[in-house]
């Protein structure tokens, strides 16, 4: 699973700007999606916990950037920092048994994935103007949901996510906590 925050941009009705934390499945390219209203470590330690309870999978390992926000381990320096209690972030994995690690500092292509996903996200934010930070929360849920649901994927053999998760869990049911349901599509 690899895991990223976007800046999203400020709405007229916002007082502030809010974040956009994402994490999307390496194997299924399944994508979970929150707005937060902060980049802290009490927040991705939230966004952690109901990605765990979203996810219809068993999640072994979380992959992030090196950000405060996800670890402790190094300085600002970008040296290792002194061994402490571990981040919120850390703490949520490891009450999961799940495995978080680090991309190599300055190599934002590790978690490329996730970098990619949040530049069609950049696409659908220029795409038209919204009126309210609710227009534009409603917008990423229903993208969420056709990428999830109905947008064929080049590296899933043109399937969506959640055709091949479901291919998934009838061949490897043990490695699934919930049964996957693929909605039906849109209107056209």
């Amino acid at each position: 699973m690899h895991i990223d925050i976007k800046h999203l941009p400020q709405m007229p009705d916002e007082e502030q700007k809010r974040y956009l934390y994402v994490a999307i499945d390496r194997a299924t390219r399944w994508v979970y999606l929150e707005i937060r209203r902060s980049q802290s470590a009490k927040d991705a330690r939230a966004f952690m916990k109901r990605v765990e309870e979203k996810a219809p999978f068993k999640i072994q390992t979380v992959l992030t950037d090196n950000d405060k926000t996800f670890t402790g381990r190094f300085t600002r320096a970008g040296g290792r920092a002194q061994a402490q209690r571990p981040p919120p972030f850390d703490q949520e994995c490891q009450t999961h048994s799940i495995e978080h690690r680090l991309i190599k500092p300055g190599k934002p292509q590790t978690i490329g994935m996730v970098e990619r996903f949040n530049s069609r996200i950049s696409g659908v934010l220029t795409s038209r103007r919204y009126t309210s930070g609710e227009d534009l929360e409603q917008t990423l849920k229903r993208y969420t949901w056709l990428y999830n649901h109905h947008i064929p994927q080049k590296a899933l053999h043109l399937q969506s996510p959640i055709a091949v998760m479901k291919a998934w869990q009838t061949k490897r049911p043990e490695l699934f906590t919930k049964r996957v349901v693929n909605h039906t599509g849109p209107d056209i």
